[in-house]
């Protein structure tokens, strides 16, 4: 059976309200004008994440281009930085396939995560200028946020924005390389089975007390954070299957 490439999500925005605000730089979250590039990377793997387009689902830059209101050149691109971060597969005369998700893959991912990861926040802690600082902190106050209300979409998009900072204020090109390639696909398995194993105010509770010890500088303590973090998200990860590892 064919699978379906798109999946309403009730509390999405739309992609074309979304869009607006990416192509021209407005929209409540702009901060600064992005490249269409960026923006149709931004769009699709945030569709990718919230499963609004489905794990083994065939796309094509020509419907993407169509849905986004975004050139085909663009959409390339973003597609092509997709495949390096593993959330798509471009294939020969076949065109993109959503790439799959794996359980045995996913704990790999995490065990990779917790060495690097560790060392991404310490250098954020360590090396943020007083700017980063202060939007760690802002961050925090939105996962608080977030957590409060129980509010799924509020806290994907904080988790995303917190993951680019930390990589920008660590300052170790290749921690940042290493860690590019891990979001996205941490992000999506989080939301396919977040209503099944996770909880979301205590992900936000989590992401806040890492936050705010790099916002304060604390080396050690986003460390324990961090720590914490990924303990929640192995145990998690575990429960949402009943196999041996």
């Amino acid at each position: 059976m064919k699978k379906t490439a798109a999946r309403k999500t009730p509390k999405a925005t739309t992609t074309r309200s979304r869009t607006a605000g990416a192509a021209h730089g407005g929209g409540a979250t702009a901060t600064k004008p992005r490249s269409l590039t960026a923006a149709a990377y931004e769009l699709i793997e945030e569709m990718i994440v919230k499963l609004e387009l489905l794990p083994g689902a065939a796309i094509s830059e020509a419907e993407l281009s169509a849905r986004l209101q975004i050139g085909r050149t663009p959409v390339r691109e973003a597609l092509q930085r997709l495949a390096r971060e593993h959330l798509v597969s471009i294939l020969p005369q076949r065109g993109v396939l959503v790439s799959e998700i794996d359980i045995k893959r996913q704990l790999r991912l995490l065990e990779t995560r917790r060495e690097v990861e560790r060392l991404v926040v310490r250098c954020a802690a360590r090396r943020a200028t007083e700017p980063e600082r202060a939007r760690f902190e802002e961050l925090a106050r939105e996962f608080d946020a977030a957590g409060k209300q129980d509010d799924e979409t509020r806290f994907i998009r904080a988790d995303k924005e917190f993951n680019d900072l930390s990589l920008r204020a660590a300052r170790n090109e290749f921690a940042a390389g290493a860690m590019g390639l891990m979001h996205g696909l941490s992000r999506r398995f989080w939301y396919l089975h977040y209503r099944q194993a996770a909880d979301t105010p205590l992900m936000a509770k989590l992401h806040g007390a890492l936050a705010r010890a790099i916002s304060q500088r604390d080396e050690a303590a986003a460390a324990r954070a961090m720590e914490d973090l990924i303990d929640h998200n192995e145990a998690f990860t575990k429960a949402t299957v009943s196999t041996d590892f």
